[in-house]
């Protein structure tokens, strides 16, 4: 399972495109004597894909879906002071500085790449499709870079030598463009998801879902282009339109096929793979299930030290009906060990700041497990992110909410509740009297529900222009309500500030590269 990045093979001297530092993980080899065949090119295209996983857990092994995007979903056990985990991080902190080196390292190989691709003899729709892969992850890696940094240079050729110049930061606004631009030729040169064998390379559906999010993310902060919404809507409409996706009608069997490398194109579009345990000598490993996961002290049923904790505003979204999804997504138990036994300790229901994120649950993973890896692969986008990104832009585009946007979101509910996808269903269908604002914050809240400890929701609130008092009134309620165990998990909320909307560019950066800013604030 999971070939496309066991073999991992630099194309030249692999430097980040602003600091210089060299990849230290490929072995070294020149664009004179490569490109020369389709394996080599494949093998150059694994390479690309490969930045997104950091073995250091910068990327989607673990940070992206943690210590990156703190938001109301959770906070992290017993860390109150000095630390990224409570927003409490400077522009020297290495976290930072590593994900913003591994984005261009990413970009570097997707340069290196495309500037060879058209010189290589062989098929040309398979050739094709590695270039728009290519394209589209260029794309994708300047997407994370915006998203989280802002203004950051814009290079689009490979870095030939350590004296190459340097490069000032680009606008927003441009980068978007350039991120768009690459997208769009990735749509018409990659492969139908039906074409191919893992989710785990982008196909045209994938492209047209994270074409949707970007629009949606153009839409709202910073660059509030409002007309984008029409095109988040054309975007998610492909997807639906084509056929290729369906939502699974079970939604924990979504993330237990995650934990047994079961591959889901039907309803995860485009996933992250990640292969083996740090046991041996492929080093692809991640921290899914792991990093936030049920606490577990037993290594053989699968070790958690349950370093995330849930938090009680999303364990109240739910409500007292939405309990399948609630129950998976946010685990009702722990396991102890008692008299040598472990089994599963439930939680009382004055314990809900104890609880863990529980979609990925180790005690599915199948084989030998180890004590701090797995393989379980990363979803970036799933089919019921499409349908609500649909929602909501149909929602914007609209007088008042539609027919269609109702049913996608809907269909989503059904799921949740066990119940058929098109058949109306009273418990688990949205009120249908809502206006457009009220609309617009039943999407929010139902994206906190279904896509919850994806990695998406501090995205969503940038988007919405509301990830400051979202976060303060989180540390706010937090202070007060919560037991008076759990209360220093109000700092990450109180801590944040307008500051804390982009990261700070890396003292690193700053101090190599004379032409770089930093961000305000920091």
């Amino acid at each position: 399972m999971k070939p496309i990045y066991i073999l991992i093979i630099a194309t030249t001297i692999l430097i980040s495109s602003c600091s210089k530092l060299l990849d230290k993980e490929p072995d070294f080899v020149t664009p004179e004597n490569y490109f020369r065949n389709e394996g080599e090119l494949m093998n150059s295209l694994y390479g690309v894909y490969n930045r997104l996983i950091d073995t250091h857990g910068r990327m989607y092994s673990r940070g992206l879906f943690s210590y990156f995007v703190l938001n109301d979903e959770s906070y992290f056990k017993n860390i109150s002071i000095n630390n990224i985990r409570v927003m409490s991080m400077d522009a020297a902190d290495l976290n930072i500085g590593r994900f913003w080196e591994v984005l261009y390292e990413g970009i570097n190989r997707a340069n290196l790449l495309l500037e060879n691709v058209d010189d290589v003899d062989m098929d040309v729709v398979k050739r094709d499709a590695i270039k728009g892969e290519a394209l589209f992850l260029r794309g994708y890696y300047y997407f994370l870079l915006v998203d989280f940094f802002g203004d950051v240079p814009l290079k689009l050729t490979s870095t030939k030598s350590p004296n190459d110049n340097y490069l000032p930061r680009t606008s927003i606004k441009d980068i978007y463009t350039q991120i768009v631009n690459d997208m769009s030729q990735a749509e018409e040169l990659v492969l139908d998801a039906s074409e191919l064998k893992y989710n785990e390379r982008v196909s045209k559906t994938a492209v047209q879902a994270i074409l949707a999010r970007v629009f949606l993310k153009m839409a709202g902060e910073p660059l509030m282009e409002v007309a984008r919404y029409e095109d988040a809507l054309t975007y998610a409409d492909k997807v639906i339109s084509s056929g290729e996706h369906v939502l699974n009608p079970d939604f924990k069997q979504i993330f237990i096929n995650h934990s047994q490398d079961i591959n889901d194109p039907k309803e995860c579009l485009w996933e992250v793979g990640l292969f083996g345990n740090k046991i041996g000598n492929i080093d692809q490993a991640g921290m899914l299930g792991i990093e936030n996961g049920i606490e577990c002290p037993d290594e053989n049923i699968g070790y958690s030290g349950g370093a995330m904790r849930i938090t009680a505003k999303l364990y109240n979204l739910f409500g007292t009906e939405d309990t399948l999804r609630r129950d998976w997504s946010i685990s009702p138990y722990r396991f102890v060990i008692s008299e040598g036994v472990t089994r599963r300790q439930f939680y009382t229901t004055q314990q809900i700041y104890d609880r863990n994120p529980g979609k990925w649950r180790r005690e599915y993973e199948l084989g030998t497990k180890s004590r701090s890896y797995n393989s379980t692969n990363f979803p970036i986008m799933r089919y019921s992110d499409v349908l609500l990104m649909k929602a909501e832009a149909e929602n914007a585009v609209s007088q008042h909410p539609t027919i269609a946007a109702i049913d996608a979101v809907n269909q989503v509910r059904r799921r949740a509740f066990g119940k058929p996808l098109n058949t109306p269903d009273a418990k688990s269908d949205m009120p249908n009297d809502l206006d457009k604002v009220e609309f617009q914050l039943y999407i929010q809240d139902e994206r906190m529900r279904e896509l919850c400890f994806e990695g998406i929701r501090r995205h969503d609130l940038i988007r919405w222009g509301i990830y400051v008092p979202t976060m303060n009134t989180l540390g706010s309620d937090m202070k007060t309500k919560a037991p008076a165990a759990h209360r220093y998990g109000a700092n990450a909320g109180l801590n944040t500030t307008d500051r804390n909307v982009l990261f700070p560019i890396p003292n690193t950066e700053i101090t190599i590269n004379k032409l770089m800013t930093q961000n305000v604030g920091w």
